[in-house]
């Protein structure tokens, strides 16, 4: 079309222009038919045209609640409102305002152009534009640079819409996509920027407002003042009352009206759980709506349970944390909390903490001992809480528990129940650490990503790292009685179908959740524990890593998985605070939360299970002198044998039944071990304990180093002090197990002294 025009200015310059106003009209005609007809767009086959691509989908909640708000799509997709439920005092003051004969012309209102010629022509500028409503969804369509010739086009296609669409379709798309300040399109957008409500629930004044700011929606802005706008809404308001819109109770309520301005649209903290779900993937591209399983509510509550914890553990040094809440009768993810929320501003405020992989602490026990479980062992069974040493390379790393106690032969409930490390390390060594990580993996802790001989018996306690997502999915496992399935992020139609497969069985599942909900159980070490009794019945388990760098807790009711982690993103220790004693407040407080409306229900307990009296010392069943206990079995691991300590059969000594506790072997020292003297201690002064594995208590021990005796112990004593001499050494032992019993040679160990 330049081209065009270019080349007729350069005939009339050359020809003269009095000669070709009269011989170059008819060409001049022909040029600009033809000039129309090239510039004419037909209109599109629906309103927004369908084949607009999406740029970004809208996230919700599973109620509806908008998750997150994007404007780079080409149109308004996610606040579309049907014209049926848009207010019709709206529709009135939108049509008096911009069009007040739209429902009489056919596209173009030649009575207001005419109007606006000589209006245009007395003032000697463009003063009124005159647009119909339909001509303005052309341009919305059709954007053009604005001078005579785009008039002239939107007037065409104007009335060539409104040969395809009828008037209720052209308004309803106009007040869904007119333009307002801050990118805003349509009359709902422009309600939540100005006043954070929707549209049926605004007053007059405020309703009449965006009709009026459609006309100068920058100069009108009410975000830069609502002083501008108070001489065009009483102009609407005159024109609405002379027409008997409203009436002269309104007219007087409009005229002292003020408006009202909200901070801006409210939204719900979940950019982190929106990220994940793109990550996720298999959306449509065209979806413009996504109905999450998120619940905006409970997150906003669960945010400031967390953020308000958080400030209160600031003095120890906690800055972080994370929650995860899941339903795990519909696999549905509730909540997706970070402390803080995602706030660029601040240090960590970008990285979520919950699929960032941390030491788990003690939270991966109750898997192994359901891997005990399998094996033979049962919550009765003994497994010896004494002093436990092992090699680490040429040097000897020495376990301890959190209270640095010793309880010696304890049950397995209480071992569990009590988040024990010695027996923890004793029991990783009857399942074997490479099946035990092999069965991590098929719960979905993806994050273990070294060979077993990278972690070693140590996986038992957490040296390795893990997600709070994994581990939430994971306890998830317990919940359903052993049953693994996929966490579900969308809601409704869009949810992939689940792929359940059975990771425990439900047996060994009920008894790790009926030792973990036993409160009693973990006395030793946990006390009364306040903070782990909650308003229902809850499967409950802390952790906590080396030097306090993390802090978990994970538990489950009959319907609900929550994991609650803290720490510091920067890996800057903790001054202290241990699972149960900074996330657990939070867990508590999200319990009353999911069931403040709801009745509580005991979790799940297989009906296979058998309740026996056993021996709270010996584990065996009780007699009628044994210190009694119900305990629960699988119905082909019922112990059958009387208790032995209260029984016609005493034994001195209770030991676990491990198939090797009663074979003697040196625990300390270990092969190859290196021992380096301390120059500050007097050589004399410095001895190393020698001691039998397996907490044996044998008749009698005689100590040998270097094929000498150095020492004999009796009664039942298992370890002896060794005044440390530097050089190259081997140890042994003999070992008589009662009297009148062969001594047993324990194999020798090669170690040195520097």
């Amino acid at each position: 079309m330049e081209s065009v025009l270019r080349t007729l200015k350069q005939y009339w310059h050359t020809n003269g222009i009095l000669h070709h106003a009269v011989t170059g009209a008819p060409l001049l005609l022909g040029v600009a038919v033809l000039a129309t007809l090239i510039d004419l767009q037909a209109p599109p086959k629906s309103l927004p045209p369908l084949s607009s691509s999406v740029r970004q989908a809208q996230y919700l909640d599973r109620h509806g609640n908008r998750l997150t708000v994007t404007r780079q799509n080409r149109w308004n997709i996610h606040n579309v409102v049907p014209l049926h439920d848009i207010p019709l005092r709206l529709q009135q003051a939108v049509i008096l305002a911009e069009d007040k004969r739209f429902y009489e012309h056919r596209g173009v209102d030649w009575r207001a152009r005419l109007n606006a010629l000589w209006q245009n022509i007395q003032a000697g500028r463009i003063v009124r534009g005159a647009s119909t409503l339909t001509e303005q969804v052309v341009r919305i369509l059709h954007p053009r640079p604005r001078h005579f010739w785009s008039r002239w086009m939107e007037g065409l296609e104007a009335m060539w819409l409104e040969t395809s669409f009828n008037k209720a379709t052209i308004l309803e798309f106009y007040l869904n996509q007119v333009p307002y300040a801050r990118q805003r399109r349509g009359v709902a957008q422009a309600a939540l920027d100005y006043f954070d409500r929707d549209l049926n629930t605004l007053n007059l004044a405020e309703t009449l407002t965006l009709a009026v700011l459609i006309r100068a929606p920058g100069r009108l802005d009410l975000r830069r003042s609502t002083q501008t706008i108070a001489q065009p809404l009483h102009h609407l308001t005159q024109r609405m009352y002379t027409l008997g819109l409203v009436n002269e109770q309104e007219r007087q309520t409009l005229a002292n009206a003020k408006l009202k301005l909200s901070d801006g649209e409210t939204f719900v903290d979940a950019a982190h759980y929106v990220s994940q779900l793109k990550r996720q993937g298999g959306l449509a591209q065209d979806q413009t709506r996504v109905l999450t399983t998120l619940d905006a509510n409970l997150q906003n509550r669960i945010q400031t349970l967390l953020d308000n914890r958080l400030q209160h553990l600031a003095r120890q040094n906690v800055n972080d944390g994370a929650v995860v809440v899941v339903d795990h009768l519909s696999d549905h993810i509730l909540a997706w909390v970070n402390g803080g929320g995602y706030d660029r501003a601040r240090q960590g405020g970008l990285i979520d903490a919950i699929t960032t992989p941390r030491q788990p602490g003690s939270t991966l026990k109750p898997f192994l001992y359901a891997m005990a479980l399998e094996k033979g062992w049962t919550a009765a069974t003994l497994i010896n809480d004494s002093p436990l040493s092992q090699p680490v390379g040429r040097g000897l790393h020495r376990f301890r528990n959190y209270s640095q106690h010793h309880y010696g032969p304890l049950r397995l409930r209480d071992a569990l129940a009590n988040s024990l490390n010695i027996p923890a390390v004793r029991s990783v060594a009857f399942v074997g650490h490479q099946l035990f990580l092999q069965r991590l993996h098929r719960l979905g802790f993806a994050s273990l990503k070294q060979h077993p001989d990278f972690y070693g018996d140590g996986l038992a306690l957490g040296n390795g790292e893990v997600t709070l997502l994994e581990l939430v999915s994971a306890f998830a496992v317990l919940a359903r009685g052993g049953i693994q399935r996929p966490l579900r992020y969308v809601y409704g139609d869009n949810e992939r179908p689940a792929d359940p497969q059975r990771i425990f069985s439900p047996e060994v599942s009920s008894l790790i959740t009926d030792i973990l909900a036993d409160a009693e159980a973990r006395r030793l070490e946990f006390g009364q524990g306040q903070l782990l009794r909650f308003p229902t019945q809850v499967a409950v388990k802390t952790g906590t890593s080396t030097n306090y760098r993390d802090a978990w807790i994970l538990g489950f009711s009959h319907r609900y998985t929550v994991g609650v982690w803290m720490g510091n993103l920067d890996q800057r220790p903790m001054h202290a605070v241990s699972g149960s004693a900074g996330p657990a407040l939070v867990m508590r407080s999200i319990f009353a939360e999911l069931t403040r409306q709801q009745e509580g229900r005991p979790l799940y307990l297989s009906r296979s299970l058998q309740s026996v009296q056993i021996c709270r010392i010996s584990g065996q069943r009780a007699t009628a002198t044994c210190p009694a206990m119900n305990e629960w079995f699988r119905a082909d691991n019922v112990p059958s044998a009387p208790c032995p300590i209260h029984g016609s059969h005493h034994t001195a000594t209770v030991t676990p039944k491990n198939k090797d506790a009663q074979t003697p072997r040196l625990e300390q020292p270990t092969p190859g071990l290196q021992l380096a003297m301390d120059p500050r201690i007097p050589d004399q002064a410095e001895h190393f304990l020698f001691r039998l594995a397996n907490n044996i208590r044998p008749f009698r021990v005689e100590w040998l180093v270097d094929g000498r005796l150095i020492g004999t112990v009796n009664k039942g004593e298992n370890s002896f002090l060794w005044p440390l001499k530097r050089g190259q050494h081997h140890a042994n032992a003999r070992v008589w197990v009662a009297a009148g019993a062969k001594p047993i040679h324990t194999p020798r160990i090669n170690f040195s002294v520097k």
